[in-house]
């Protein structure tokens, strides 16, 4: 079974966009998976199927963010880029 996140990463003052990441979830995987990557390389990929530390496989095609106007946990996970790096956000 799937441990289904989203990682959502500010793109202007009211606009979150939400990345879907479909394997591993939860915070023991994804928090030092996600070290490795910037912001960028997340938005970059669109659609994640895992994070690892060395590699994003990714949806292909991918579906596009979700933009919402706040951080808002919709799936089991919610991870941010806060001050420079990755938290745990979820409710």
């Amino acid at each position: 079974m799937s441990t289904r996140a989203q990682i959502a990463i500010q793109t202007g003052p009211e606009e979150w966009a939400h990345v879907y990441v479909h394997y591993d979830g939860y915070p023991e995987h994804m928090l030092p998976a996600l070290a490795t990557w910037t912001p960028e390389d997340i938005l970059a990929a669109q659609e994640i199927r895992q994070v690892t530390a060395e590699a994003l496989d990714c949806f292909n095609p991918p579906r596009p963010p979700r933009f919402l106007s706040r951080p808002t946990c919709e799936l089991s996970h919610l991870y941010l880029w806060l001050d420079g790096h990755w938290i745990d956000a979820t409710d």
